[in-house]
């Protein structure tokens, strides 16, 4: 083949798959297409570690942990990474403020607990007056908690709020230095699992339900690049199947990543539902979340949804039938 024709292959192997945001062939070899996807320290933020078993050639996922959901969402709003997983309540604050955040999937239900000290008097919300209970600011944990307080006939301010992240409240209530906290796992596992803490409840009884984290990229990304978009989703879905259904190994790809010992992790997991489909039952409680927000005034305004979140990359059931 000559020198001129290569080149005319080349590039018109370039002109058709480059508006499509997929790798570029190069000679024999297949430029490495890098998708950058942050998540955070949490046993229900693992599926993205297990994308890379599902991409397809030529991609390489880079996955960036993060230590706050505030964080999380702001690497995806600025470009820092090109997709994120992080709590609804972060996306929220993002979107309700102007921000170019759009939830493309559910990433996960449940993972989150009330834990208090092993030998302490609290054995309900109501116990928890006048205690110093550690919460994460901006979390979806905090908008739980709130409604908690509220039907239990109490507010924030019966309570000692202490601010700590996620990674940091079963060692504090390990010290001491808390009585409780409202926790993401695999902390409350941890607790448990080492004889410090004991559950106060699971808060899943509020409206919001055990809706908690989100997969999420910028308005950009779906104007520009929806090919990606879709491509990231089937990741996901099949990630997430995969993880849901070998628990074992979604034990073990949170021990290697965050360094937890096996019998925490494991009393972790029943605790979480990773997932991927959004259906009438997410968008009724993402609303609700919402409305929970603009009421505690922690947002101005609610987002417009139709914008905030789409569901236009989900997948059909024949569609996922034959995959």
């Amino acid at each position: 083949m000559s020198q001129i024709r290569r080149q005319f292959i080349a590039a018109a192997v370039f002109a058709l798959l480059a508006p499509l945001g997929l790798p570029v062939l190069q000679g024999a070899q297949a430029q490495e297409k890098v998708i950058k996807v942050g998540t955070l320290k949490l046993i229900h933020a693992i599926t993205p570690h297990f994308y890379q078993q599902f991409a397809p050639p030529g991609y390489k996922i880079e996955v960036i942990p993060f230590e706050s959901p505030t964080d999380g969402k702001n690497a995806v709003v600025t470009g820092t990474v090109d997709f994120g997983t992080f709590g609804f309540a972060a996306a929220m604050l993002g979107a309700a403020a102007g921000e170019p955040v759009v939830i493309f999937a559910p990433q996960c239900n449940g993972g989150m607990a009330v834990v208090a000290g092993a030998k302490s008097d609290i054995k309900s919300i109501k116990d928890l007056k006048g205690k110093k209970v550690a919460i994460w600011p901006g979390s979806t944990q905090e908008v739980v908690i709130l409604q908690r307080l509220k039907a239990e006939g109490m507010t924030i301010k019966d309570i000692q709020h202490v601010r700590l992240p996620f990674s940091d409240m079963a060692p504090a209530l390990a010290r001491g230095d808390v009585d409780a906290y409202v926790g993401a796992e695999p902390g409350p596992g941890i607790s448990l699992a080492n004889g410090v803490g004991k559950i106060v409840e699971y808060p899943y009884s509020t409206p919001i339900g055990s809706l908690n984290m989100v997969w999420a990229t910028r308005q950009e990304m779906i104007d520009k690049n929806p090919e990606l978009v879709k491509i990231m989703m089937e990741m996901h879905r099949k990630a997430t199947d995969f993880a849901m259904g070998n628990r074992a190994e979604m034990v073990k790809m949170t021990m290697q990543k965050l360094g937890q010992q096996q019998k925490s992790i494991e009393m972790a997991a029943p605790n979480v539902q990773l997932t991927w489909k959004i259906d009438d039952e997410f968008v009724k409680r993402a609303k609700a979340y919402g409305d929970l927000m603009l009421e505690a005034k922690q947002i101005r305004a609610l987002p417009n949804y139709d914008k905030f979140i789409t569901a236009k990359f989900m997948p059909t059931d024949a569609a996922v039938a034959k995959k």
